[in-house]
């Protein structure tokens, strides 16, 4: 157990933050001596940019393993950079990632707080998350990462990924990619936070050149809150480290390990009263006083990289992956209109205790063949998965409460909280991308995967094997990218890709003879880059279709079929400029349809078909604007819009989340070129809006309301 954790575990509020810190000049105690040996060097001015800094034309790995540029990818694919974190002031990685064209969040106790919403499509199931380029399989919940202190940048791509990533990312894949070790001097950051309702943040940084053949980079981060609702406390702390060692010139061995603790606010959410949400009860917290829910992640990699010369480059990664998840919480609330109380049910204790350890190795080759260019890539990935579940069942209550004099009363169960079920996945994949480009301004991407899994499963009551299941599919794109000029790309592209009906980690016995579901993309898109490039823009169209979901029969509601189908189809655009005289801007909007195009649901006793209605938690409209004016030397203003549309919170379309627009606004002071103040102000109207329904399609999540903070930052 790290000292973090213990810390967090045991000192006071504010003060844990800087006990967590003083564990650091201990894992820098090599900086320093190593910084002598170096002659001295003058620090380059931070500037903090935006996203003008010609991202497409920047390597995006999340799209391909050949090393392409946005641009040549012909796929839509963005990039989130470390700049534009830091100015926007996104301190969470699902805060961060909305602010992506087509993104929203639908995080909630349930699904670790991270899952996601892109292209009409929902959660871990259907939009990937990765880690550094690695894969947490299983469609469990991923909880780490998720603060964006040691973070390089974010990679999205929108629409089918399974030909890079495997199945489970008919919607999009997400890519967080920490910090590095670099060559140079050494270079040390720290940030310090406080702001309202008990806020306190703290990150330090570090990293250089210890040596010829030796670098570094660590980063330590420690977040607390009083929470936007009553006993909303929650905190967290991050380590994150890595060395990397350049063995000869052309061969580099980087190890890193990743540490996160979370101690989330233990709210799940706010029920409907009468039928509406009262402004009365938006920060009532309808959970137990001993509640309490705790996320830990550990990510270890051994990373080699051979380059024997510029068209030739192999990668190797072994990795191990640990995450153990508690959870003990009242999670039901529904108004009883009858007593005019909030009734509380399933009292739910459960832990995942989940591992994954693997090895992924590809390598590309670039060559020329008369006047055509070729660049080839060939990959493999072997891994092995367990999940342990253990549960109460989901049994038990603490009784109803006044929904406006809350008293929380304390857990009460009468089932045992104790290990239910372990599955094991055993997985494998190969997978192959070439890139044929026939003449300078025109070339053809094509890839092809292949993912095989063997799933089994324990049953750790009775002892005994209840499954075991086999699945494998081929996923595959093709697309083409011609250059109508210097600077502007038309694409477009054909992808086949799968979703599992069911995480593979958390399998039981209902659904194991179902296969994956199946999906079919077809996008075409714009691609630009204009005013010497000051300014980019992008415009894609795509349909998606998906096939295979589980639905009632309707002769028969107590069966379930696979022959269900969702599609989704719309219009992404994106645009950035820098327009002179200290002003930027940023912008995003996305418009789609999303429908169930064969969907049968059981309800009140019979099967009902839900055709032709929007899946729940779907925004069909979504739009983002960032402005920033450095309106004198040293001073800049900026703020930024953030509109999400109207949702369903069911299959019927009965119950809607109403639209919300949320205002931000900062305003920094950079002292010198090492130290800046910005004070920020979050939904500075104070919008009250809720991100997501959970458990019932009557008990919503509010999002947090107005909210101010002071930042200093400084690198030397």
């Amino acid at each position: 157990m790290s000292a973090c954790h213990e810390a967090s575990a045991a000192s006071p509020r504010l003060g844990r933050l800087f006990v967590c810190a003083a564990s650091l000049p201990l894992a820098l105690g090599l900086a320093p001596a190593a910084a002598l040996a170096q002659p001295a060097a003058t620090l380059a001015p931070i500037v903090v940019t935006g996203s003008q800094s010609a991202t497409l034309d920047a390597p995006a790995s999340v799209g391909s393993n050949l090393g392409l540029t946005a641009r040549q990818t012909p796929a839509s694919v963005e990039t989130i950079t470390r700049d534009q974190l830091e100015e926007r002031g996104d301190a969470n990685v699902s805060d961060a990632l909305t602010r992506a064209t087509g993104f929203s969040a639908m995080g909630h106790p349930g699904n670790g707080l991270s899952s996601l919403s892109v292209r009409g499509f929902t959660d871990s199931g259907s939009v990937m998350r990765l880690y550094d380029g690695l894969r947490q399989y299983g469609g469990v919940g991923v909880t780490f990462p998720f603060d964006t202190w040691s973070v390089e940048r974010i990679e999205v791509l929108r629409g089918p990924a399974s030909v890079i990533h495997g199945d489970g990312a008919i919607g999009g894949v997400v890519d967080i990619v920490p910090k590095k070790p670099t060559r140079g001097a050494i270079e040390n950051e720290v940030q310090a936070t406080i702001g309202t309702r008990n806020t306190a943040r703290l990150g330090l940084g570090s990293g250089g050149a210890l040596g010829k053949d030796l670098s570094y980079r660590l980063d330590l981060s420690g977040n607390d809150s009083g929470g936007w609702v009553e006993r909303g406390n929650n905190g967290d702390a991050t380590f994150s480290g890595a060395l990397r060692w350049d063995t000869t010139p052309d061969l580099n061995l980087t190890l890193s390990h990743a540490y996160g603790y979370q101690r989330p606010m233990r709210y799940f959410g706010t029920p409907l009263v009468d039928g509406e949400q009262r402004d009365a009860l938006r920060e009532k917290n309808y959970n137990v006083e001993d509640a309490f829910m705790r996320f830990r992640d550990q990510w270890t990699q051994l990373d080699a990289v051979w380059t024997p010369n510029a068209d030739t480059s192999v990668r190797s990664r072994l990795y191990h992956v640990a995450s153990q998840r508690d959870w003990r919480n009242a999670e039901r609330y529904v108004h009883n209109p009858g007593t005019g109380l909030i009734d509380r049910s399933d009292n739910t204790a459960i832990s995942h205790d989940q591992k994954q350890t693997g090895l992924t190795t590809d390598a590309s080759l670039t060559q020329r063949w008369g006047g055509i260019g070729n660049t080839f890539s060939l990959g493999f990935d072997l891994n092995t998965a367990r999940f342990e579940h253990t549960n109460n069942t989901y049994t038990g209550s603490s009784g109803p409460v006044d929904p406006y004099d809350v008293d929380p009363g304390d857990f009460r169960s009468d089932i045992p909280t104790i290990p239910r079920y372990r599955n094991r996945a055993h997985q494998f994949s190969l997978f192959m991308e070439d890139r044929i480009a026939f003449t300078e301004r025109w070339s053809v991407v094509g890839g092809i995967r292949y993912d095989h899994a063997r799933v089994t499963r324990d049953d750790l009551i009775a002892g005994t094997r209840a499954l075991r299941k086999t699945y494998s599919d081929v996923g595959w794109r093709l697309g083409t990218v011609y250059d109508l000029g210097p600077d502007l790309s038309v694409y477009a592209q054909y992808a086949a890709a799968a979703d599992p009906v069911s995480g593979l980690l958390m399998l039981g016995p209902a659904n194991a003879d179902f296969d994956l579901a199946k999906g079919r993309q077809v996008e075409v898109g714009l691609k630009q880059a204009f005013w010497q490039g000051r300014g980019e823009w992008t415009l894609a169209a795509y349909r998606i279709r998906k096939s295979g979901l589980l639905t009632r029969d309707a002769a028969d509601p107590d069966l379930r079929v696979q022959v269900g189908e969702q599609s989704s189809r719309g219009i992404e655009a994106s645009a950035s400029l820098a327009l002179g005289q200290g002003w930027s801007i940023e912008a995003n909007a996305t418009a789609l349809r999303a429908r169930y195009d064969d969907f049968i649901e059981a309800s009140g006793g019979g099967a009902v078909s839900r055709s032709g209605n929007v899946p729940p938690n779907v925004p069909e409209r979504l739009a983002n604007v960032w402005l920033s004016w450095n309106f004198q030397p040293g001073w800049t203003a900026m703020g930024g819009l953030r509109h999400v549309g109207k949702r369903y919170a069911d299959n019927a379309n009965t119950v809607e989340l109403p639209s919300y627009t949320t205002l931000d606004l900062a305003l920094r002071w950079d002292l010198n070129r090492g130290t800046a103040i910005t004070a920020r102000g979050y939904n500075v109207l104070d919008r009250a809006y809720f991100t997501t329904a959970y458990y019932t399609d009557t008990q919503w999540l509010y999002g947090p309301g107005r909210r101010f903070e002071l930042t200093l930052n400084h690198r030397y």
